[in-house]
């Protein structure tokens, strides 16, 4: 398997967050782990200095390169939070992400399922949990591993 740019670390998590400037993203992040972990029922690992991953998949590009991947994740960054979504495929689950991202609150979005939000405050978290509900189905019937 070729070496992906980001994959696991040995890094601790907690030692992460702890260190994520500005204070407003590192008192967010926690936020965000208990939501992931809840959903996913799995402990995160860091993946690369700066994005924190929740589970793990093995993927193919039309390349042949082969790659490890996280399933879902988020990294605290300065200017916004990036969360790592899988986006849905057409079999009904787009339209229902389409949905909850219309109730999320104040957010953007970025190419391959990325969701950037300013701040925990700016956002329905019930909403995100349910996105991250259908993201984490929808990688599994995605990615079966």
């Amino acid at each position: 398997m070729a070496e992906a740019k980001t994959k696991p670390t040995q890094a601790s998590v907690e030692d992460f967050i702890a260190a994520v400037e500005p204070a407003s993203k590192r008192e967010d992040a926690p936020v965000l782990d208990a939501l992931f972990r809840k959903v996913t029922g799995v402990a995160p690992e860091m993946w690369g200095p700066t994005i924190i991953g929740y589970g793990e998949y093995n993927t193919v590009y039309d390349s042949g390169r082969k790659v490890r991947c996280c399933r879902l994740g988020f990294s605290p960054r300065k200017a916004k939070h990036s969360l790592y979504l899988l986006p849905c495929d057409d079999d009904g689950s787009k339209e229902e992400f389409d949905a909850l991202l219309a109730r999320l609150g104040k957010h953007s979005l970025g190419q391959g399922g990325c969701l950037y939000v300013n701040k925990a405050a700016d956002i329905d978290l019930g909403v995100l949990e349910e996105m991250i509900v259908l993201a984490w189905k929808n990688s599994f019937a995605r990615y079966p591993d």
